[in-house]
């Protein structure tokens, strides 16, 4: 038996070498990568058909963005690159909320059993790793929460496994998120028709504003929590 991971980082860094090693096998089969030649060189669609961890890592955003309809086989070379992508998705090297959509299209939740496993325990582990780091930074980029919210709800069809972990996560880092993601979402965002994922896949406003009435006593500042109520009283 593995001894529980306590250490949220750690859990992730295990969870995306465990990604690597399920998803392994794929490489060494045989592909053929169709594709947009006006977009894409020969040579490209070449490399991409070889070994995964050989694909130039300026190429990896490329086909994590490109709409479906530039390759032959969305899915299969989705789903061969998904290490790759999901690496790069989690260290906040590409947008977020196109590759939660591009995702749905690739119809993971119809994958082997164990590739689904091995994504799902990615996004568990994304999401307690970014709760408990403020600001969400690597030695690349900047996260915020919200992004990385709005990937994990679109790709699972749901927000309230979620906000679940979030409410029980009693971390200053966590509580400090939420406070910069209200700023956002009661600012920046219609918070009251809020809807999550590249093409708006996900209606997020009710079950948000019901999790956030919800919420413990002083865990919303009370500047924001009068806007919330008013929003909710209309």
């Amino acid at each position: 038996m593995r001894p529980h991971i306590t250490d949220p980082h750690q859990r992730l860094q295990n969870a995306l070498d465990t990604l690597d090693a399920t998803f392994a096998p794929l490489s060494d089969l045989p592909f053929t990568v169709g594709g947009c030649t006006y977009c894409y060189a020969e040579s490209d669609l070449q490399v991409l058909a070889g070994p995964v961890h050989l694909v130039p890592e300026d190429l990896i955003p490329h086909v994590a963005h490109e709409a479906t309809n530039h390759w032959d086989d969305f899915p299969g070379l989705y789903r061969r690159l998904t290490p790759r992508i999901v690496r790069a998705l989690t260290e906040g090297r590409l947008l977020h909320d196109m590759v939660a959509s591009r995702y749905l299209a690739a119809g993971w939740r119809d994958w082997p059993a164990s590739e689904r496993a091995a994504l799902e325990e990615v996004w568990q582990a994304w999401w307690r790793s970014a709760l408990h780091m403020h600001p969400g930074t690597t030695a690349r980029t900047t996260t915020r929460i919200i992004d990385v919210l709005e990937t994990l709800a679109v790709t699972t069809g749901t927000l309230k496994p979620w906000l679940a972990v979030w409410a029980e996560t009693r971390t200053d880092a966590a509580d400090r998120h939420l406070e910069d993601a209200l700023d956002t979402w009661l600012i920046e965002d219609d918070i009251a028709d809020l809807q999550l994922g590249f093409y708006d896949e996900v209606y997020a406003a009710p079950e948000l504003l019901r999790w956030l009435c919800s919420l413990e006593r002083g865990r919303v500042g009370a500047t924001q929590l009068r806007e919330i109520e008013r929003i909710v009283l209309g």
